[in-house]
């Protein structure tokens, strides 16, 4: 057995328990809050309240015309000069979140502005209420609709979690670049994280087409 192939064979484990551990844990996590922020930013930019709506468009447009990196570094490395010290897993999260929500909730947007106002004005002709319309009416074409983006949205988080080697958070690239300092076998290792990137970007892609079909389906 080659001396590369062993490394990479050594190197498997230790990649994928930091991807199993830290990175779909630091993704599942970060996503979940950054859907609530998108559904709530997306609800604000499109009522009637002026003030909360410039400032959660202004939030989108800082986020989304931003470097992921340089988010980070500015909450990570940037707060602490303003007295505000967090640990890298909140940092992460927090950047995370906040950027994952800012694309996430143009695409709510998008979808529910995509619905004919007809229907609103159907519902609301029926005696409904604005929170009933949007619950009942509203909600289930939005989510149907926003799914495919919303969910490549998610992936694109899982590909982006490998910043956060650049806040000492031990995830799967890091690990990989530690291997590299004590190998020296860059295109080796570099390769196989980026196949287990694949791998799990490939699996999230075929449950996003089992949760497109049941969305056809039954929502």
């Amino acid at each position: 057995m080659s001396r590369e192939l062993e490394i990479v064979l050594n190197s498997i484990w230790p990649l994928l328990k930091a991807g199993l551990v830290v990175t779909i844990p630091l993704s599942l996590i970060s996503f979940a809050i950054a859907l609530v922020i998108a559904i709530i930013t997306a609800l604000l930019k499109l009522s009637n309240f002026k003030i909360l709506k410039f400032i959660f468009s202004t939030y989108v447009w800082i986020f989304r015309g931003t470097p992921l990196l340089v988010q980070l570094f500015l909450v990570f490395y940037g707060l602490p000069k303003a007295g505000i010290t967090l640990d890298p897993w909140v940092a992460a999260i927090i950047t995370f979140s906040l950027n994952t929500g800012a694309y996430a909730s143009e695409s709510i947007r998008a979808s529910i502005l995509s619905i004919p106002k007809g229907q609103w004005e159907a519902a609301e002709s029926l005696g409904m209420t604005y929170w009933q319309v949007l619950r009942r009416v509203i909600a289930p074409q939005t989510i149907r609709i926003s799914l495919p983006p919303v969910t490549n949205d998610f992936i694109d988080l899982v590909k982006g979690t490998s910043l956060a080697a650049s806040i000492t958070i031990a995830e799967m690239f890091m690990i990989g670049q530690q291997i590299v300092a004590f190998t020296y076998e860059p295109l080796a290792i570099y390769s196989l994280v980026a196949a287990i990137y694949l791998i799990f970007v490939s699996i999230l892609t075929i449950i996003q087409g089992k949760l497109e079909k049941y969305a056809s389906k039954y929502i």
